[in-house]
């Protein structure tokens, strides 16, 4: 899919005609500059408001990740879909921030096309295709051809700063969710979790088997720090909503594979549940300290978050976007959740780089 010495990043939109935005152009980014300063968030609904776009721009990234809903489609009509990426193309803030940035994407379920969807989705090779046309994706790209969704990553930067971003799809082949019985669906409501519990079954897939074969080679690339992107919570626990842990021999998987591949460097970030926490494991097996960092949603509140055992930050409802600045020299990452204005840090993490290695 890409050119030797050139990382596709994403697309900019270059403007609209008619009732279409036009075709977006691609744009690249110097894989042997180091990255220091990325900016994160997820869950835009693009028939509001959106001033946190420049907001982001303020903080001056090179970069941008969105961790899912992107857009809100729920809809198994392409046109549709395609209408709602239009509205996001012609916001003005939007079309700013993407002629100045480079962006990368995964996306969650509202943007794949209904709430909560997996494998069984029926316009998945659709939405697939329409998300790759936003998002610049070449015609014929290795993306587009490959099994199992959307899944991409990149490595930027010189040996000895070496970030390795990895996005996931956790939508295509994931099997279906297992609900509780309403009985215990009504008890659940004071304990503020939702209606799914775990899935033993070792068939059931979060990934599929194509995209672990893929995970498996892109962890035993060398690499010093590596951002793993999921729309859906990895570390998250307890909370009967969607996250890994419904899935929990899938989420054991692949701090299983961190480990037998000696992947050094390995954070997650994470969107979905609107409302921004951070999350930390460092038992069960765990190599070392793992943290995922959750940033959701960047134009709509949740003022009633649900429980999660893994939390150790947080949660903080109102609207926000992430931050992760590297200080290369220092040996360390810092990781923040901004206020939509962007001027207060609600929520910061420091991990040390000497930390995250078996």
């Amino acid at each position: 899919m890409l050119g030797v010495g050139t990382v596709l990043l994403a697309a900019i939109l270059a403007g609209c005609t008619g009732p279409r935005a036009a075709a977006p152009t691609i744009l690249f980014l110097d894989p042997a500059k180091p990255l220091t300063r990325i900016a994160f968030g997820s869950c835009n609904r693009q028939n509001r408001p959106q001033p946190h776009w420049d907001k982001i721009l303020a903080t001056d990234p090179q970069l941008f990740l969105h961790l899912g809903d992107n857009i809100y489609a729920d809809t198994t009509d392409p046109a549709v879909m395609r209408r709602k990426y239009d509205d996001l193309a012609r916001d003005p803030g939007y079309r700013r921030l993407r002629a100045r940035l480079p962006v990368m994407a995964i996306w969650d379920d509202h943007d794949y096309g209904r709430n909560d969807a997996g494998t069984t989705y029926p316009m998945k090779r659709a939405a697939k295709e329409i998300f790759l046309d936003f998002f610049g994706d070449p015609k014929g790209s290795a993306r587009r051809r490959q099994e199992g969704g959307i899944h991409t990553a990149h490595i930027i930067g010189p040996p000895g700063r070496r970030v390795q971003l990895i996005l996931l799809d956790t939508r295509y082949d994931r099997a279906p969710l297992h609900r509780v019985s309403k009985a215990e669906r009504r008890a659940r409501r004071g304990w503020k979790m939702g209606p799914y519990r775990p899935n033993p079954d070792p068939k059931a897939r979060m990934l599929g088997d194509a995209q672990w074969r893929w995970l498996e080679t892109q962890f035993r690339k060398p690499a010093e720090l590596r951002i793993v992107a999921t729309g859906t919570r990895f570390l998250a626990e307890n909370t009967g909503f969607e996250s890994w842990s419904n899935l929990p021999l899938e989420r054991r998987r692949l701090i299983d594979l961190i480990a037998k591949t000696g992947a050094r460097g390995v954070f997650f970030l994470s969107g979905d549940p609107h409302f921004a926490e951070i999350s930390r494991q460092d038992d069960e097996g765990a190599p070392y300290p793992l943290y995922d960092i959750t940033s959701s949603s960047l134009n709509s509140s949740n003022h009633r978050p649900h429980r999660n055992t893994r939390r150790i930050l947080g949660p903080y409802g109102d609207p926000n976007f992430g931050l992760v600045e590297i200080d290369w020299a220092g040996g360390r990452v810092q990781i923040e959740i901004r206020d939509a204005a962007g001027d207060n840090t609600v929520l910061k993490q420091v991990i040390s780089i000497d930390a995250l290695q078996n």
